[in-house]
């Protein structure tokens, strides 16, 4: 998929698009992507980053990174994205010149977005809008209880099957393996340590089932209470795995919340512990 970061990096076409923030690229969001699709044009979604929430002072913990939303984007088949820089000149543009400058600059003639989307300064513009303005517009019904929003609040609580039914897809957790303190290693179970983006959603504490690089995974949200931590942390153990995986961007997989996090009495229960969620880790089904 090809990545713009402003609408002259792409070359003239008949184009067209789906619009919208899209953090987590769930089912609703892909009923909008495939309603692009639909037009049978070049296929183009127009996004944003930081999310304008946040701009105007809002706190908004996302469900994916940049990164990963395109990577889900380009798997839902969109040929290109635009990725608009959020900022107080794009926010004072008003709907009429967003359409314009954006929009009309790029070539589209369909657009495709939820019923509830509003664009331009102040939040003027609607669907109805870029109807008068000439555009073909394919109104996408919300789906029932499917939103961004819901989603990151049951993730939040932990609830990994009521968040991958918004997604479609096994809710997720990303970092940059760094180094931690090696206490996984000399338990027996190696763990790749989390440094995950600042604003990125992590899960209620605890221990959870799950998978990365293609290999299940037990993985440990908490501060490691049984030594005594106070800082949050997120290890995953990839069973089956012999690598290094220092410095690498890893997206961990979450099927299935095994368990609250404990101290226990002794480095032997703790081990008695993990093997048994790792037995449980081989055996859990993938959800979505």
């Amino acid at each position: 998929m090809i990545v713009a970061r402003t609408p002259d990096e792409l070359e003239p076409a008949r184009r067209a698009v789906a619009i919208g923030t899209f953090d987590g690229v769930h089912r609703g969001h892909r009923r909008v992507l495939e309603a692009a699709r639909a037009a049978r044009l070049r296929t183009t979604v127009v996004t944003f980053d930081p999310h304008p929430r946040s701009v105007l002072g809002g706190e908004v913990v996302l469900l994916t990174t940049l990164e990963r939303r395109l990577e889900l984007l380009a798997d839902a088949g969109m040929d290109e994205a635009l990725v608009l820089h959020v900022d107080e000149a794009l926010l004072a543009l008003t709907a009429e010149a967003f359409a314009e400058d954006v929009l009309r600059a790029i070539g589209v003639e369909v657009v495709a977005a939820g019923e509830g989307f509003r664009f331009g300064r102040g939040r003027s513009g609607d669907l109805d809008l870029l109807a008068e303005l000439g555009f073909d517009v394919r109104h996408v019904p919300l789906a029932e209880n499917c939103s961004s929003s819901r989603a990151r609040a049951f993730l939040a609580a932990g609830d990994i099957a009521a968040a991958a039914a918004i997604l479609g897809r096994p809710p997720e957790v990303e970092g940059t393996v760094v180094a931690g303190d090696a206490r996984g290693r000399e338990l027996g179970f190696p763990t790749a340590n989390l440094a995950v983006p600042k604003g990125l959603l992590v899960p209620e504490l605890g221990i959870y089932a799950g998978s990365a690089l293609g290999h299940r995974a037990a993985v440990s949200v908490g501060t490691n209470p049984h030594y005594g931590g106070t800082e949050r942390r997120v290890e995953a153990f990839l069973l089956d795995f012999d690598g290094d995986l220092y410095g690498r961007r890893l997206v961990v997989e979450l099927w299935e919340r095994l368990r609250d996090e404990a101290a226990f009495g002794s480095e032997a229960e703790l081990v008695e512990a993990i093997d048994r969620d790792v037995a449980r880790a081989r055996t859990a089904v993938r959800p979505g």
